[in-house]
């Protein structure tokens, strides 16, 4: 193989993080994580981080504290620098996880948008609190129509992103994208998107999620709650966070966190999947659900380029 950097992802439960120890075993590499919750350091359970990591190297796991922001601009200048290393060292990037974004960012580089100052921040805040999230929508449209045919309503935190952007530079965000040149050629990277079935998907979702309930993931939240952690920051919104805090004040049954853990990380599964389909248009799907078939197919590929 000429050096390359080798992106696998995948929604929740699809095998990806096996995948890309078995690829990086048989094509001398190391795997980068590339999923926002894996990086936390105090939630490894309920985040799904990997545990067979001894054989291979692995990085970007659990190096984070919940009580900080961690952004797709922090990712990606750390994810360069861990791609160069490990280039120097005549091996194979293997980038792995679910979050679109980073893959996104990787790609496409990301905007040298201006530093946003908190005043202004916190400006927008309050005008997003006021206005309401549709009337603040359209307020936002009107100063930016670009932001009409790339942002939803389901998305106010990319909403207030886009407008505090505006506000400050005068120019749309996506103006902004526009101008960004990718660090890498498109050329470089071999993307490989993991595309299962639905219903075998789903039998994947309720048996994972019934193994990480349990004891350990329940004395994590406990700790977690501890921490005090401000409820705007993303580690907040890890999958069963809230549902076992239910449980443990006893406003829900073991068998309903269950059934909400499932409901909840199909949920996400299944924006995962809109995801891919709307951005990933280009990456090469696998549909097998035999893993080693699957294992067999991604070789070959790999193999070629």
């Amino acid at each position: 193989m000429h050096p390359k950097i080798i992106l696998i992802s995948g929604p929740t439960a699809s095998g990806k993080s096996k995948l890309a120890i078995d690829v990086a075993k048989k094509f001398k590499g190391e795997v980068v994580n590339a999923d926002s919750m894996q990086v936390y350091k105090e939630i490894k359970i309920l985040s799904a981080r990997p545990t067979d990591t001894k054989k291979i190297k692995h990085h970007l796991y659990g190096f984070v504290s919940v009580k900080k922001k961690f952004s797709t601009g922090h990712w990606l200048k750390l994810v360069d620098k861990k791609i160069q290393g490990i280039l120097k060292k005549n091996k194979i990037p293997i980038i792995v996880g679910g979050t679109g974004l980073y893959f996104k960012s990787l790609i496409n580089g990301m905007a040298k948008i201006p530093v946003i100052s908190k005043t202004t921040r916190e400006q927008v805040m309050k005008i997003h609190s006021k206005l309401g999230n549709n009337s603040f929508y359209k307020k936002l449209i009107s100063l930016d129509p670009e932001c009409k045919k790339n942002l939803k309503t389901s998305d106010p935190q990319r909403m207030i992103r886009a407008y505090e952007v505006f506000l400050k530079t005068k120019k749309s965000f996506y103006q902004w994208q526009k101008e960004t040149k990718p660090k890498y050629t498109k050329e470089t990277f071999v993307k490989i998107a993991l595309n299962p079935d639905r219903q075998h998907l789903h039998n994947e979702i309720v048996r994972r999620s019934k193994q990480i309930v349990n004891p350990k993931s329940i004395l994590e939240v406990k700790k977690f709650s501890q921490l005090k952690v401000n409820k705007k920051l993303p580690a907040n919104f890890i999958i069963g966070i809230n549902e076992i805090n239910d449980y443990l004040q006893n406003k829900i049954t073991k068998e309903i966190l269950h059934e909400r853990v499932i409901v909840r990380t199909r949920q996400y599964a299944k924006r995962q999947f809109t995801w891919q389909r709307g951005q990933m248009q280009d990456w090469n799907l696998f549909e097998e659900v035999n893993y080693s078939k699957l294992l067999k197919k991604v070789s070959i590929l790999l193999s070629k380029t």
